[in-house]
């Protein structure tokens, strides 16, 4: 199954009601200023705030997890790498090797507000239908060539893994068994080959259909947006809440508060 993030759009709650524009806009700005924190505690704080936000929208935590497992397994060599050669004081030694206190710290924080910025993600976006999403990102003045390109590539990306997995399930159809030796990676190779030969003629095909309709560069939609009385106190609360978290980030409050703990 496709990682169709719009899945669950159709779900009655305060997050699928905003007005897409509004709602990009606000936790856009949120999910930014989450990225330049640079003390722990308001960056857990941050990511206590996009789990509500979250659990307001009710998108199932199963199913944000499911797709966000593979960035935490990404993320985690960042405690391997991180304590053992950040620059700094050194606390004590792993294996021999000098073992930083501070690169821990970093590497959770890095952690904290990548899921933070993952999920606030997954509700702006996965809240609303893909498409519309897209037609609000365009009204909030995105240049239509990225907007296009985001949206082409959301459609026909679950198309090109249909493709690998029908050349998969003929290959494995003729016997064909995957070993470390050259033969294999003679089949493999074809097969890269010819996957990226099909998906250059099907995105030919889908041109030529486009310009037949009267395509022109620009995508033409009847989807109208506006934004009442409780879409604009939904955004004035998120940005008054992110406007909170910077304050307490530049003060410097909890970076001695931080510092005073370790």
């Amino acid at each position: 199954m496709g990682l169709d993030i719009d899945r669950h759009a159709h779900l009655a709650s305060a997050i699928q009601t905003w007005d897409p524009r509004v709602k990009i806009f606000s936790l856009g700005l949120f999910a930014m200023v989450t990225a330049v924190l640079q003390t722990l505690p308001l960056a857990l704080v941050a990511l206590l705030i996009a789990l509500v936000v979250l659990f307001v929208s009710r998108i199932p935590l199963g199913f944000v997890y499911a797709a966000m497992k593979w960035l935490i397994v990404l993320l985690l060599p960042f405690f391997l790498i991180l304590p053992l050669t950040y620059p700094g004081e050194v606390n004590s030694e792993f294996l021999g090797i000098p073992f930083a206190i501070e690169g821990v710290r970093l590497s959770v924080m890095i952690v904290v507000k990548a899921i933070a910025i993952m999920t606030i993600a997954f509700v702006t976006f996965g809240s609303t239908r893909f498409d519309i999403s897209m037609i609000a990102l365009r009204h909030l003045k995105c240049p239509s060539i990225i907007v296009q390109m985001l949206l082409f590539s959301y459609r026909y990306i679950f198309l090109f893994f249909s493709e690998m997995k029908r050349l998969d399930t003929a290959m494995k159809a003729r016997g064909f068994v995957k070993k470390p030796n050259m033969y294999t990676m003679k089949v493999v190779g074809g097969f890269v080959g010819t996957l990226l030969i099909r998906s250059f003629e099907r995105t030919e095909r889908i041109y030529n259909a486009m310009l037949s309709k009267g395509y022109q560069g620009e995508l033409h939609t009847l989807v109208e947006f506006k934004a009442d009385n409780k879409d604009k106190l939904k955004a004035v609360l998120m940005v008054l809440i992110t406007l909170a978290i910077i304050a307490g980030d530049l003060s410097g409050i909890f970076a001695v508060a931080e510092q005073a703990w370790y």
